[in-house]
């Protein structure tokens, strides 16, 4: 049975946590970084599979987006719909593979979360743009156009969650061995 003292610091860990991705993609977004290279979509993942709330893992990459797009400039709401949607589909990935081997994904997660978010930015720059013709000839030259980008998302969503699945597997670890190590 769950007491109240044990949900009180669940949610205290759940909003730490939070809060820490929360800088983390806020920090990073607006540092300078090669274009795309951004832990959003592994904070996501992230949240997804390893807070107790599952709005809470919603909410952070919702909220890092929100805070730092104060501070950058943007591409007209229609396009920041597509990519913000495009950012909590992470969170979704992770809630649904929660219990799973966590390896397989944070490796695997990442990837698809890099490929979801090329598929659905570029079908919206094709879509809502004007840039390319509006037929199949069009959405192919603009998804060709929009493969640079997909090696630095790809390699952003794979170094942040390597990151983020590692270092908490660090500190598990550390945590770990602190409890069953002798006290002198």
């Amino acid at each position: 049975m769950t007491t109240r003292t044990d949900s009180a610091a669940a949610l205290r860990s759940d909003l730490l946590l939070a809060l820490f991705l929360l800088v983390l993609c806020v920090a990073m977004r607006l540092l300078p970084h090669v274009s795309n290279f951004s832990p959003v979509a592994a904070t996501a993942l992230f949240a997804g599979m390893t807070l107790s709330r599952r709005w809470l893992a919603i909410a952070v990459p919702l909220a890092a987006m929100l805070l730092s797009d104060v501070f950058l400039e943007g591409y007209g709401w229609r396009m920041m719909a597509v990519v913000y949607a495009a950012l909590v589909l992470p969170a979704v990935i992770g809630m649904l593979a929660r219990g799973q081997r966590v390896w397989p994904v944070a490796i695997g997660g990442a990837i698809a979360s890099s490929l979801i978010f090329y598929a659905m930015t570029n079908f919206a720059v094709w879509a809502l743009a004007g840039l390319y013709s509006a037929d199949a000839k069009g959405l192919l030259e603009c998804y060709v156009a929009a493969l640079p980008f997909l090696k630095h998302t790809v390699a952003g969503d794979l170094f942040w969650s390597v990151a983020l699945f590692g270092g908490a597997w660090l500190l598990r670890r550390r945590q770990d061995s602190t409890v069953l190590a002798p006290q002198v």
